[in-house]
């Protein structure tokens, strides 16, 4: 029996035969209804693909590059997606983000996350003020406190920032498997309404406490660096995916490395970056279909520890 086609293969035959494939048909052909989440603290549901921004929209004014950029976040809006995050810390990413967004002229559509990323623990509002501006938006539906960084100050500003109506959620991160005991110890005492972290089929230290934990306490969880920064596909893009796969509802490694992820009972939404079209296609492909059940995932968790 023929494997379906992969999202990739099933645009270029539709390219080849002159056809087209525009925003209704591009959400309806993976398969249906997009995969959400809801946020613990208000039940408002997330799609549980979003969009990071590291490295990949810190391309200055380089007019082509923004162009690209902008058509990678045209997808990922057509695809279904919503939850776009940045930071200041991302070079020009939030000046790409407004301009891309004033392009495609979607800031009604966009789930804004940013976070605040300075020392200075009376910066907050300002921070905050700065990066609104750039990405054109009146306020940020998440503000998070970066790497925990200053984060005392800055989250007893953003609490009150949530209490006047200037975000709507707030939270904390940490990246690379950095401060787990800190970031448990916040989320312990601290009212928060997500947090960021990572999390794959290779760095999944954070099942041990902090996933059951935002399960505990209620509060949403944002996966950074799913594909490691990429390493995963560099590593395993030549292997080829198990025979399996398929049951599980993944017909390429991004769907297999995302779904993974999104299965987990504690995530609400996964952030992978690129800065290519045809990777972003695939990437929300994880959006629609089945997820894998807790014994799939332990079986993928396997495959791939093993090849």
């Amino acid at each position: 029996m023929a494997l379906p086609l992969s999202r990739r293969q099933f645009l270029a035959v539709l390219a080849a035969t002159g056809l087209s494939l525009r925003m209704p048909a591009l959400i309806a052909a993976p398969g249906g209804k997009a995969i959400t989440r809801p946020i613990p603290s208000s039940g408002e549901q997330l799609p549980v693909i979003g969009m990071g921004t590291w490295r990949t929209f810190n391309v200055g004014g380089d007019r082509k590059l923004v162009s690209e950029r902008t058509d990678v976040l045209k997808v990922f809006f057509e695809s279904g997606g919503t939850l776009v995050d940045s930071s200041p810390m991302y070079g020009s990413a939030d000046d790409v983000m407004g301009e891309a967004l004033e392009s495609l002229n979607a800031h009604d559509r966009v789930f804004s996350a940013n976070k605040i990323w300075t020392r200075d623990g009376d910066a907050t509002r300002e921070q905050d003020r700065e990066t609104r501006q750039k990405w054109g938006i009146d306020r940020f539906d998440l503000q998070q406190v970066h790497n925990l960084l200053a984060w005392e100050s800055h989250l007893e500003t953003l609490k009150q920032m949530k209490a006047d109506g200037d975000i709507r959620y707030l939270g904390i991160t940490t990246s690379h498997g950095r401060r787990h005991r800190d970031l448990a110890r916040i989320m312990e005492q601290e009212p928060l309404d997500f947090v960021q972290l990572t999390y794959n089929v290779l760095d999944r230290e954070a099942e041990q406490r902090l996933l059951p934990l935002a399960r505990e306490r209620g509060i949403a969880v944002i996966v950074n660096r799913p594909f490691q920064g990429g390493s995963l596909f560099r590593r395993y893009q030549s292997e080829p995916l198990p025979g399996w796969a398929e049951e599980a509802g993944c017909s390429n490694w991004a769907e297999f490395f995302l779904k993974f992820i999104i299965a987990h009972p504690a995530v609400t939404c996964a952030i992978p970056a690129t800065t290519r079209v045809e990777h972003m296609e695939e990437n929300m492909g994880a959006l629609y279909g089945k997820l894998p059940d807790e014994q799939q995932r332990r079986q993928m968790a396997d495959y791939v520890a093993g090849l």
